[in-house]
Formats: C-alpha cells, sequence, structure tokens
C-alpha cells in the first residue's frame, strides 16, 4: 500500500535523500539550491513534487513535474513533464513507480494539460524499459551538444 501526496516543507529532508538517491553526483548544497524555490513559491523547474509513502510512513519515491513550453515528440505548446522519477531500490517493481506517474499525469490534467512527456539519458536502460513499462511511448534519441562563447 503506497499513498502519494504533494511535497511539504515538512518533507524536505525525505525528497532530499529520495534525490540524492536519483542523482548522487549532484552535492547537497546543489539539491538544496534546486528546492528551496519550490518551497518559496517562486518555482518553475520543479513546479510540483509527489511524494509516495509506504504504509510505516517512509517516504519511498518521488516525482519531480513541471510545464514545459515544447516536449520532443509532443504537438502542444503546455506540456506536463517529467523532470525527475525515483523508487528506492528495495521499493521498485511494486506498482509504486506507476502510481507515483498516474498521480503526475492527473496533476499534468489539472494544469491544462493533454500532453506528458519524460526524458532519459540515451543510456539509461533501465529508465527506456520503466517509460515503456507504464505506457510511454518512445519519440526518438537525439544528442545534445554545447560550445563556450
Amino acid at each position: 500500500m503506497v499513498h502519494i501526496r504533494p511535497v511539504t516543507v515538512a518533507d524536505a529532508d525525505a525528497w532530499l535523500r529520495l534525490r540524492q538517491g536519483l542523482w548522487p553526483d549532484t552535492t547537497e548544497a546543489e539539491h538544496w539550491a534546486e528546492m528551496k524555490p519550490l518551497f518559496a513559491g517562486g518555482a518553475v523547474e520543479p513546479l510540483a513534487v509527489l511524494l509516495a509513502w509506504d504504509e510505516h510512513g517512509n517516504a519511498v519515491g518521488f516525482a519531480e513535474l513541471s510545464i514545459r513550453p515544447y516536449a520532443e515528440g509532443c504537438e502542444t505548446k503546455q506540456v506536463a513533464y517529467l523532470e525527475g522519477w525515483y523508487v528506492m531500490p528495495n521499493y521498485q517493481r511494486q506498482g509504486i513507480g506507476r502510481s507515483l506517474i498516474e498521480a503526475a499525469e492527473a496533476w499534468g490534467r489539472s494544469q491544462g494539460c493533454t500532453e506528458f512527456a519524460s526524458d532519459a539519458e540515451a543510456d539509461n536502460e533501465v529508465s527506456r524499459l520503466a517509460h515503456g513499462a507504464i505506457g510511454f511511448e518512445d519519440v526518438g534519441l537525439i544528442r545534445c551538444f554545447r560550445k563556450e562563447l
């Protein structure tokens, strides 16, 4: 049994711990810098965060959401976007990820969106399979480049 609800300030430490599980190379200070705007009411990304809680009150997963004006393969100009999605390893393959996505889809519809998009690193086979298992359609693979000016 899992309960999904929006993050609150009281959940900040639990959310941080989960973010560190998904993005372990990001420092704690960098995580806090990305998290604080949500609590201050000025966030764009993430615009919303949903936490999954087990029956014992432990935070076991999250979905970070935004709205983008464009997403690869989408036709509308207001796309609900899955910025981050994580379930602790010992809780995976129990439907928690699917429950988070269903709640994220409901959030997107409540924001007036008719499309939902996501991305993953090109070599992240686990993410590709997880996205496919919950109904995402693979719309392409691109490489992104940058150059200092």
